[in-house]
Order: structure tokens, then sequence, then C-alpha cells
């Protein structure tokens, strides 16, 4: 009986290790420590974790706001090894529904990282700002991009 558990349980955890996309909820920390922000974030959560490169990767950023937020965007730098490597700026409306009323929401971004992109560890900042520029909070978390690739070399 304990043979059968056991045949039964391996190809069950193989399929849940590698043939599902995995997410993770990487660790967050505010830019300033000390500052009153007036968006948190409650966490980030990163699918498929670690990143594909040439695959869409989706990084949603849970969060709370005590007040409406009618329009803003997100400035994001990327580094690489401590060199900074790219940068983008996103409308905040295209990003989740606006006007944003107070209390929970989440920005949703997905995007495709080039098949050349270098494996390893990347840090990410990310700052949202309100239509007057006024910075409603700025969070970093490093993520991973991983060694393989589900497109097929030409």
């Amino acid at each position: 009986m304990e043979f059968v558990r056991l045949n039964l349980f391996f190809p069950l955890l193989i399929f849940i290790c590698f043939l599902l996309p995995l997410t993770l909820a990487v660790d967050v920390s505010y830019c300033d420590k000390n500052a009153d922000y007036d968006v948190k974030v409650q966490g980030v959560e990163i699918a498929p974790y670690p990143v594909v490169r040439g695959a869409p990767a989706t990084f949603s950023i849970n969060s709370h706001t005590g007040d409406e937020i009618t329009q803003g965007k997100l400035v994001i730098d990327v580094s690489y090894f401590g060199w900074h490597i790219h940068s983008e700026t996103h409308d905040l409306c295209e990003e989740t529904s606006c006007p944003v009323s107070g209390g929970d929401f989440v920005i949703s971004h997905t995007q495709v990282l080039p098949g050349f992109t270098p494996p390893g560890t990347y840090s990410l900042k990310m700052k949202l700002m309100d239509r007057k520029n006024k910075e409603l909070t700025c969070i970093g978390f490093d993520f991973s991009i991983g060694f393989g690739s589900p497109v097929a070399a030409s």
C-alpha cells in the first residue's frame, strides 16, 4: 500500500515542481524607510518565477491608498549587478483601473523580456507619482531571470 502511495505522489510532485508556472511573492523594501508614503505596498508577486527570457512575465503590485488617485505614472529603473541598465515610464491608468478609489488596488504589468536578456538577479526600483509629480510611493525589490527560454533558436 505504501508503494502505491509513493507511485502516485512522485508524479504529482514532479508535475507541480516542473510543469506549473511558479508565482513568487518577493521581498519589497521602501526606498526611504522613514517616509510616510500615501500608497502602501503590501506585496509584489511575479509570475512565472524565475522570469523566463522571451516569455511574458507579470508583475503584480498589491497596494493600498487612503485617497483617490485620478492620474499618475510609474517610473521604473532596473539594475543588473549594480549597473543601471533600463528605465521606463508607464501611465498608471494603463496598469490599473482609474480612478483608483481609496482602499486596496493592484498594479499589474506584463512584459516580454528579450531572448538575449542575460540570466541572473536584477534589482527593480519603482516610483508611483501622481498627476502633479508628487511621489506616492517608492519601492525596490530583486527578481531573477532564469537560464531557460521557451523560444526556439532560429
